[in-house]
């Protein structure tokens, strides 16, 4: 199983090769977007393989939410990929992604990243029999207004306790066990969930590719910013 998965949704972007048990991963530099320096990362990365694009499974790519220059770009390059190869593409959630790489033992992950414009990006999963299960869909609020789920104890992971913790701590409240703030999603988490889902036959035709969007408004009025602590 040979899977190509690449990851913008931030500004550290990175691209994995997966192949059976054996995973190797470039980070992507450059400016947020990432686009001069995406493909040439990824026609390295396969060249260091001896693999090509006609040897792949799929294509997998974090599919948000996240930075939403990032995840165009992302989606743009799977589809061009995938569509000039002939392979299907495998779609994974960013915070999902995220979420496994967390090692806390409670197995309850409660995933909070920066979503800029003073916001915060959060889902809830409990890994079950070596799965992720999602307990908590995708959304996005302020970081006074993000809650946990209705029961039990989460172990906080992503950059949002580092950019609001001040606030978010108290607000999602004494549920929340501890927090790790310095985690960002890898490329190669996003292959080890696309390989699950390959497996299971859960790909996609290139051109339904979509990135998952969680909020609808990018821009925000003076007055708005003002209400939520920005600058004029």
């Amino acid at each position: 199983m040979k899977i190509l998965a690449i990851e913008t949704s931030t500004e550290t972007a990175s691209v994995a090769l997966l192949d059976g048990e054996r995973i190797s991963e470039r980070s992507v530099a450059g400016r947020p977007g990432h686009s001069e320096t995406l493909l040439p990362e990824i026609l390295g990365l396969l060249a260091d393989a001896g693999a090509r694009l006609a040897d792949l499974d799929a294509i997998a790519f974090g599919a948000g939410p996240g930075a939403f220059t990032g995840l165009r770009l992302a989606c743009g390059v799977v589809q061009g990929l995938a569509m000039g190869a002939g392979k299907p593409v495998i779609p994974v959630g960013t915070l999902e992604a995220l979420a496994s790489q967390c090692a806390d033992e409670s197995g309850a992950i409660f995933v909070a990243v920066d979503a800029r414009m003073s916001e915060v990006y959060f889902a809830a999963y409990e890994r079950r029999d070596g799965q992720l299960v999602e307990r908590m869909a995708p959304a996005c609020a302020a970081p006074g207004e993000v809650r946990l789920p209705a029961e039990g104890a989460w172990f906080g992971f992503g950059s949002a306790f580092k950019a609001y913790g001040d606030t978010l701590v108290p607000a999602v409240g004494e549920r929340l066990t501890g927090f790790d703030a310095s985690p960002v999603p890898l490329a190669s988490s996003v292959a080890r969930l696309a390989a699950v889902r390959l497996a299971r036959g859960e790909t996609i035709d290139a051109a339904l590719a979509a990135p998952l969007y969680v909020r609808d408004k990018v821009a925000m009025t003076t007055a708005e910013r003002l209400a939520r602590g920005g600058k004029a």
